[in-house]
């Protein structure tokens, strides 16, 4: 099993930045594949982005150019910079993780931009 904890979230305004943070803890795999998503109000839950253990990256067209998705392997942490915000960004982030053909999530954290 693997347990991921999200937090950074909060209030931010419009053109703000944020970093959030993912702690993965369990039985964490030396290969594997992190990514955020995020579910706004009456919406489904979108991809974001997503870093493999090498660092190879893919992102949304959403968050492309204002999003960046990092890895910190030691301290199995992923990371998701957050810049120039949009009120559309307001949503729940989850963090997930895959491996072994297992999908896990977090609790998520929200993130609430004002205009």
């Amino acid at each position: 099993q693997v347990q991921l904890v999200e937090s950074g979230g909060g209030l931010v305004q419009a053109g703000g930045s944020l970093r959030l943070s993912c702690a993965a803890s369990g039985s964490i795999w030396s290969s594997n594949v992190m990514g955020w998503y995020r579910q706004a109000p009456g919406k489904q839950r979108e991809f974001l982005a997503r870093i493999s253990s090498g660092g190879g990256t893919n992102y949304a067209d959403s968050g492309k150019g204002r999003f960046t998705i990092s890895r910190d392997n030691a301290k199995n942490t992923v990371y998701l910079q957050m810049n120039s915000l949009k009120p559309e960004d307001t949503a729940v982030y989850y963090c997930n993780c895959q491996q072994g053909g297992n999908y896990y999530w977090g609790q998520g954290t929200l993130v609430t931009v004002s205009s």
